[in-house]
């Protein structure tokens, strides 16, 4: 079977065992990683080999962009030291102790090691978000796992970097500081450079699909010029992710942000199915060649390390909150953010994701214990979805967390003065118009005062989709009987596609991945 053939076969499996998720509450990549197993054990499994360049800049480029774009630069600054303390100190630990454990049991040399506790060392923000999805937990404690996952992928991949460099070209470590004094800010430059230009250049591109490509093709672009100039690519992506966030918003177009949004989504969960896939593929390989003792050992490693990263996480978060929370008290600050339960839960937020997996696949094939790397790494990455995805949400009832309303009152704060601000402009008419809009918007203050969401709750919305209900109805009723054409069809379809849409709360309408 060929791999397009077995790649469509995963997508079909992943749809239908999304649906499980759906109904059984089972966080989707961890399905997705039971998908991959599956299919990659199949006898006619394809053999596939990817370049290890490409698997950085396939999977990883878009990963960090989307993480990039969610995260503006204020939410580092105020939430720099538990940030510092997981995607610093907590990558640098897990990074050591996963390396002295593959030098003292297995006698890895020392790059190679330190290459594997790169590659496992960083949790992922996608498999994250998926668990908590819809959980009652604090923003707070969202907002800090999210930029906990975008740092520690790029310190983790200049740690991986580094490593893989010293053991390819047997160069001494300190050969590398002054290329890092270089690479580092000079990837920040150009990813700066690049998402200005990108904006720039978008203003005459609104409203065709040229648009969409545009991104696409500036996103791997930035990481193949930054790794063509000897620049850090994962921070030339991150700054190139940040900058167009800050610019792009105010300038595109409605149906523009819509469209590309929906495609962005849509391929970064293509991709995390092609890795579940590929790293399947890779770890039977790898344990159809080894003898029955070696597949113990190889597994009882693997397993180890597993341990290893749970515990490393675990242990030094446990550490740094409960003695932040030490400290604050003897100020006389208490912070229900630096509680127990929010030590817990953080600790136990550690899956493992896209990027351990295409890091990994990114090893050469003649780097030293690469076999034995990629089953580790496969290891973690399954390990941390199954034991700890399946039982994050139990946990997460188990602490009973107080609800978090902050989003909702800063939501309907915010829709005030959008209100007022409409308000306001029709000052100076009286004319029929503006009367009826004035007093919808003053309909739709009084009910978003009231704690609600004005499509929610108003009669004359709901009215209007029974009544879009009925439109539709009708449409493929004229189109059966043959008294319009499939283009008519499709325009007045479109047309009452972004009616309902205007006239729906947005949960209703949200897409989500499982």
């Amino acid at each position: 079977m060929t791999f397009f053939e077995t790649l469509l076969m995963l997508l079909f499996v992943a749809i239908l065992l999304l649906q499980v998720t759906r109904r059984f509450a089972i966080p989707y990549p961890t399905m997705l990683a039971a998908a991959g197993v599956i299919i990659a054990m199949l006898p006619w499994a394809p053999h596939i080999v990817i370049q290890p360049e490409l698997a950085l800049a396939l999977f990883i480029a878009p990963a960090l962009l989307d993480s990039a774009f969610d995260l503006p630069p204020r939410e580092l600054r105020r939430h720099w030291r538990p940030l510092v303390a997981l995607a610093g100190i907590a990558v640098i630990l897990t990074t050591a102790a996963v390396a002295w454990t593959a030098v003292a049991l297995h006698g890895f040399p020392l790059a190679a090691a330190v290459a594997l506790g790169a590659i496992v060392a960083p949790p992922d923000a996608q498999a994250a978000a998926a668990m908590l999805a819809r959980a009652e937990i604090p923003r707070r404690m969202v907002s800090v796992l999210k930029g906990e996952s975008l740092l520690n992928d790029a310190v983790a991949l200049l740690i991986f970097a580094a490593a893989v460099s010293i053991a390819t070209s047997n160069k001494p470590a300190t050969h590398l500081i002054p290329e890092l004094a270089f690479a580092v800010p000079g990837g920040v430059l150009l990813g700066i450079a690049i998402g200005t230009t990108l904006a720039w250049m978008m203003r005459w591109m609104y409203g065709t699909l040229s648009a969409t490509l545009l991104g696409f093709i500036a996103t791997f672009g930035a990481w193949i010029v930054a790794e063509r100039m000897h620049l850090s690519a994962i921070l030339c992506v991150v700054a190139f992710g940040m900058t167009i966030a800050h610019i792009l918003p105010a300038r595109t177009p409605p149906r523009e942000r819509v469209h590309t949004y929906a495609v962005w989504e849509a391929i970064v969960f293509l991709l995390n199915v092609l890795a579940f896939l590929l790293m399947g593929l890779q770890a039977s390989g790898i344990i159809r060649r080894l003898n029955p003792a070696e597949i113990w050992e190889a597994c009882g490693f693997a397993a180890t390390v597993f341990g290893v990263v749970v515990l490393v996480r675990f242990a030094w978060v446990m550490l740094y909150m409960r003695t932040y929370a030490f400290v604050a008290a003897k100020r006389g600050r208490k912070s229900a953010s630096n509680s127990w339960a929010h030590a817990v839960l953080v600790s136990w937020c550690g899956m493992r994701g896209l990027v351990t997996l295409a890091t990994a696949m990114s090893l050469p094939s003649t780097f030293p214990q690469r076999d034995l790397i990629v089953l580790s790494a496969f290891a973690v990455v399954l390990g941390t979805l199954v034991v700890q995805g399946l039982t994050l949400r139990p946990l997460i009832r188990l602490l009973s967390f107080p609800p978090d309303r902050s989003f909702a009152k800063q939501i309907a704060a915010a829709r005030l003065q959008l209100l007022d601000a409409a308000v306001s402009s029709m000052a100076n008419r009286d004319d029929p118009a503006a009367i009826r809009l004035r007093d919808t918007y003053e309909e739709e203050r009084r009910i978003t005062e009231a704690g609600d969401h004005p499509l929610d709750v108003s009669e004359f919305d709901a009215l209007r989709r029974e009544n879009i209900a009925t439109k539709r109805n009708k449409l493929a009723e004229l189109r059966s009987e043959g008294a319009i054409d499939d283009d008519v069809f499709h325009a007045l379809e479109q047309e009452l596609d972004w009616a309902e849409l205007a006239a729906s709360p947005p949960q209703s309408v949200e897409l989500v991945e499982s």
